[in-house]
Formats: structure tokens, sequence, C-alpha cells
């Protein structure tokens, strides 16, 4: 793809923020008139019923933004990669939008999200490790695309957390791509950055409108194919390290989860208030300092992410394994709070753990409570 202009790029992020904010308050009241609403229930802490919706107004901007770019600068455009991105983005917000409204089994969207996956790499974009045969190369891209994918869907479990470190990371890929060349990355990721920061506009604490699985799903798989298009035109710099970098904290967020719900025999699968997020509110931070926590985090990995593109190799991987060990502690640490109504110590926590998921009555235990803390825990909700 031919490089852009700076006014091309300026014209491509206002367009997609301003879309998103035209589009978001119409979904918002089409969900309503249709009764479209992601009500109070199990794992969930929200009291009222709240829209969904808000990701198809990410999808609709995005992909209207981007077609009328590529029909503008033909010429430009990528036009196999752009079609096959945008086709498979469309179809997983839509089965993201059937099991908002519906419900689906664990099996059919994880089939579909393999699909995609097959299909990406199919088409040319993929994983490409060093003395590594195809079939290697193969299951890593199809790892990366359902990995990335999910992480965001499981990020998306409190007020803005999800679209803000999507818009965060997004930046930080058009950077990467712009200083190396990869202007299809860099103009497809600043679109992102404009679709997920106009979303935010209504999506911030107190949320008026979810984005839902359609719209969490949408971009954790435009970012994962946009991380592999910087892996698909390597150089000596640019290292598998850099997306893995640029998208740390959803990573994180997931090996955490995941982590320990087996830890405590429970299915990885099944929803509840666990992530980092949530974490941190049962330490006594405020949902919005939280969030901002975590946005602080995603902009410094990302910038190392950056660095990371442009020196060695052998600095990359030194500054991955400090990265690495940070992360380490931080997960073992955070992973101790008792978020589950059955953990031990969970009277002595600030917020204290209310009961939200269907699970066996803890043992009596004893040990006091703090005083003043029996009221609920903050607005945020499980992925």
């Amino acid at each position: 793809m031919k490089a852009l202009s700076a006014w091309e790029y300026v014209g491509v992020f206002i367009s997609c923020a301003a879309l998103t904010v035209f589009l978001t308050p119409l979904a918002l009241r089409w969900a309503r008139r249709r009764d479209l609403m992601d009500r109070p229930g199990p794992g969930k802490s929200h009291s009222e019923a709240v829209p969904y919706l808000g990701g198809v107004a990410i999808v609709l901007a995005f992909s209207l933004v981007i077609l009328v770019a590529g029909l503008l600068r033909p010429d430009g455009a990528d036009a196999k990669a752009l079609i096959v991105t945008l086709g498979l983005g469309v179809a997983l917000a839509l089965m993201g939008l059937a099991d908002d409204l519906r419900g689906l089994p664990v099996w059919l969207r994880l089939a579909a999200e393999v699909g995609a996956g097959v299909v990406v790499y199919a088409t040319g974009t993929r994983a490409h490790l060093a003395g590594a045969g195809l079939g290697l190369d193969a299951v890593v891209t199809v790892a990366w695309v359902v990995g990335i994918t999910n992480a965001f869907n499981l990020l998306d479990n409190m007020d803005g957390l999800s679209a803000g470190v999507a818009a965060i990371a997004s930046f930080w890929l058009f950077v990467v791509g712009l200083v190396n060349g990869q202007y299809f990355v860099a103009v497809l990721s600043l679109a992102l950055v404009g679709c997920a920061a106009g979303f935010l506009r209504h999506n911030r604490f107190p949320a008026r409108i979810y984005m839902g699985d359609a719209g969490s799903l949408y971009l954790g798989f435009m970012l994962s194919v946009l991380a592999l298009h910087l892996r698909s035109y390597t150089t000596l710099r640019l290292t598998f390290l850099v997306p893995l970098m640029v998208l740390a904290v959803p990573i994180f967020d997931t090996a955490l989860v995941v982590v320990t719900r087996l830890l405590h025999h429970r299915s990885p699968f099944q929803g509840g208030r666990d992530h980092s997020s949530h974490r941190l509110v049962f330490l006594g931070l405020p949902v919005p300092a939280a969030v901002a926590l975590i946005y602080a985090v995603t902009v410094a990995t990302g910038w190392l992410g950056v660095i990371m593109s442009q020196v060695s190799r052998g600095t990359s991987f030194l500054l991955a394994g400090w990265v690495a060990a940070i992360a380490l502690f931080i997960g073992v640490l955070i992973g101790t709070v008792p978020v589950y109504e059955t953990s031990r110590r969970r009277h002595y926590m600030l917020q204290e753990v209310r009961s939200h998921e269907l699970e066996p009555p803890p043992r009596s235990e004893p040990g006091p409570r703090l005083p003043g803390f029996d009221e609920e825990t903050p607005e945020d909700r499980s992925a």
C-alpha cells in the first residue's frame, strides 16, 4: 500500500470518530425501542438494564470509512487483504450480536473464530516463525487470532475498559506501522483508534451503552489481524515481540483469568468478576481509577513495543524479559486477591466480595470484617 498524506490520516481518524459518535446514540435509541438490553443477573453488578448494539455503531463506522477511503485511493489499497479483513470482522461481529441477543454455545463461537483464523492464514496473513514449518505457522496464526479476539471480549468487563485499551493499542500499531512503512496497518489502526475513541464518549463510566460481544469480538479480531500484518513483512528489527508488547494488557488479563479459574476448579468460560480490573476495585480503587491505571499500563507497554521495533533483536528480548518478569510478579500479587465468594480472607478486603455466581455456600471462617464496607461493590460488569 502506498503512503498517505498527513491530511488523509487525519481525515480517516476524524471521519471514524465523528461517525461513531453520531451512530452510537442511534444504536442506543434503537436498542431501547426494541428492548435489546443487557439485564442485571448472576455475575453482573449493574442494577439497571443497559442497551446493547454499541458494537454495531463501531462496525458500521469503521467499515464505511475504510471502504470509502479504498474507493477514493484505489491505487493505495490492498484490495484482497482489505476485503478479507472486513468480511471476516463483520461475520464475527454478527455472530457476537447473535450471542448478545439469543446466546450461542461456546463451541460454536470457538469454531467460528478458528474458521476465521484459518481463512486469515490461507489468504497469506500469517505468523512467520524462523525455522518452523508451515504447519506450526498455521497453528500459531489461528491461536493468535482466536486468543486476541477472545482477549478483548473478556476485557469488556468494566465501563470504558475494552474500548479504551483497544484505542490505545491501535494507536501504537499505527505508530509502528507508520515508522516501518507499513501503511495498510497504519491507516486501519488509526481508523480503529477513531472508532474506539468515539464510542468511549458514550461508554465511559457510567456507561450509557455497551458494545457487547459484537463490538469486542470485532475489535479483537481486527487488532489480531493488523498485528499479523506487522509480522508479514518482517525486518531484522521488527520481531514478534512488538505485537505481543502492544497487546500485553489483554494478553495478561486473559492469562490471569484462565489460570486463576483453573486453580479454583472453575471453567475458563464461566464469567465472573475476577479480572485484573475487578481485583483493583476489590483492593479499594474506584472504577474510573482502576480503568485509568490499566490505560496507563497499556500506554507504557505500547511505547515499549515502538522502541522494540527500532532496536536490535537482542535489546528487544532483554526488554521483553524485564516486562515478563514484572508481569509475572504483578500476576502473582493480584492473583491472591480473594475475588470469589468461597475465597479465604475475602472479609479482609476493602470492598467485600459479594455473591455474584452460583456456587456452593462458603465455609464459616473466623476473622473480623472491616466496619463500614458492607455496601455493594461499584458498578462493573463481568466478561
